[in-house]
């Protein structure tokens, strides 16, 4: 933490993250000024199930954000909450308590019922409804299982939310039980052509419509904390990233590497129809506005495969040591490693995937895997991009990127390389936080305008392509062999 601050009015971003919560508090000239952080325990009862404390999840949010505002001089103007995605909390409404550990947008426990759904024709009315596809990394079918075989019971006090819900129900005291479409939007239950929780959806998905929260609009003021600050934007992570990247125009787009990797492009405020491989989300819903959509790319595992070189196998004593390993080798000398520990995603949305590392030789070692480790980012993005590209049919003409990955010279000229198209990465690369605060200041009038919050942004390094493209195709085609070996495995 930093020293105290200066007495300037602050708008602070609650960002609850898959692997941790942090607090950050950015100033009218959009500098993070103070900013606390506390890890969040993984737990995985079984193979490909995934599982938080939803009282962890309060207590890092009240630990972070009580940090951050000790440091402060001035007053706070407002809170934005941004939040990992798909994640469901089940809570009794009258007691606040949780009735199952949260289960995280990565969990893979309803597979065969996504399988099912499929099998039974399903898939049309869901992706023109929702712009999604029958896969577990959804939140309708975590409910469903709730329901059916968590012991959570469909009662009038039953809550069922995303993470963002559960927060504000906290920070206001049982006062407030809302979301806003960027969230309700990932969720297989909600119509992001007109805006309301489907009946059809909660039919054929078995969720019970009265324990859904109220659907707002991202940007204006949802209640207030007991001490009266005003509780003003709820974003979904990648969404509040698009925004804090400044992507205010269609075409835009930008990746963040984080525990997993998601490519987002701002599609204007037309709902695009479904696209292959990718899915139509809600960007986010500002007053006066019809609401932006965006086309999306989701990939499941990046920053969590070097987690796994450090935690899984010890190759690495930390995360730190991934660029000069991966950078001490020209190549991965024909390693590739495909990172689908939980199924892949875009552009393959293959559940029963699974991870896989092919090319080995006597020859490689560490600096290989580790490299071929960075490579798979890189690779995954451009199936992404590539998926876009074909969709609005042109090519993407700049990435702008974030996240913790984002640190990695080597990832990013490398990504640059396989896009043939330029990568920018900004001054302030905590763009989830960022994106929420600004959302919840131009709800409060600390920001005026959205061409204000774009002038805010500036770029601290850029990658352009220079390796010859031959190459590039050939070790992405390498990639995609691999890829099929992964596939179907489970």
């Amino acid at each position: 933490m930093r020293a105290t601050l200066p007495a300037v009015p602050v708008t602070l971003a609650i960002d609850a993250g898959t692997t941790g919560v942090r607090t950050l508090a950015v100033d009218p000239a959009g500098a993070v000024v103070g900013s606390a952080y506390r890890e969040l325990a993984q737990r995985y009862p079984q193979p490909g199930w995934v599982e938080h404390d939803p009282q962890e999840i309060w207590a890092a949010v009240e630990a972070t954000l009580a940090e951050v505002r000790a440091s402060l001089d001035g007053p706070v103007a407002a809170i934005g909450i941004t939040n990992q995605r798909e994640t469901v909390v089940a809570w009794d409404r009258r007691t606040g308590e949780p009735l199952h550990n949260a289960i995280v947008w990565q969990d893979r426990r309803t597979a065969d019922r996504c399988l099912r759904l499929e099998d039974e024709g399903h898939l049309p009315l869901v992706r023109e409804a929702t712009g999604l596809v029958l896969d577990p990394y959804f939140s309708a079918t975590k409910m469903a299982w709730l329901l059916s075989e968590g012991g959570v019971h469909a009662g009038p006090r039953l809550a069922l939310g995303t993470v963002d819900s559960w927060i504000l129900w906290k920070l206001t005291g049982g006062a407030v039980f809302a979301t806003d479409p960027s969230n309700a939007s990932r969720t297989l239950l909600y119509d992001i052509r007109h805006g309301t929780w489907s009946t059809e959806l909660c039919d054929l998905f078995r969720v019970p419509k009265f324990a859904l929260a109220e659907v707002r609009r991202t940007s204006g003021r949802f209640g207030t904390t007991a001490d009266g600050v005003p509780i003003s934007a709820i974003a979904g992570d990648q969404q509040a990233a698009l925004f804090g990247q400044a992507c205010l125009h269609p075409g835009m787009a930008k990746n963040t590497y984080g525990t997993g990797s998601f490519v987002l492009m701002n599609a204007g405020e037309r709902c695009p129809p479904p696209a292959d491989g990718l899915l139509t989300t809600i960007a986010w819903s500002l007053p006066g506005a019809a609401p932006v959509y965006a086309l999306e790319g989701a990939i499941f595992a990046t920053g969590s495969a070097i987690t796994w070189l450090r935690d899984g196998l010890g190759i690495i004593a930390s995360a730190a040591e991934i660029g000069p390993l991966a950078g001490s080798v020209r190549d991965a000398q024909g390693v590739a490693f495909v990172p689908a520990f939980s199924g892949l995603g875009s552009p393959w949305w293959d559940p029963h995937a699974r991870g896989t590392i092919v090319g080995l030789t006597r020859g490689s070692g560490r600096a290989q895997l580790a490299r071929a480790v960075v490579e798979a980012m890189a690779y995954q993005t451009r199936d992404v991009v590539d998926a876009m590209n074909a969709a609005v049919g042109h090519p993407l003409t700049e990435l702008r990127v974030d996240g913790g990955a984002s640190v990695l010279d080597l990832l990013l000229q490398i990504q640059a390389d396989q896009l043939r198209a330029p990568v920018a990465r900004p001054t302030v690369r905590e763009t989830t936080g960022l994106g929420a605060a600004y959302l919840a200041g131009l709800a409060e009038g600390v920001w005026s305008s959205t061409e204000e919050v774009a002038g805010l942004w500036r770029e601290e390094a850029r990658f352009s392509p220079r390796a010859p493209q031959s190459v590039v195709d050939s070790r992405h085609a390498t990639w995609r062999r691999a890829v099929d070996r992964s596939r179907q495995w489970a």
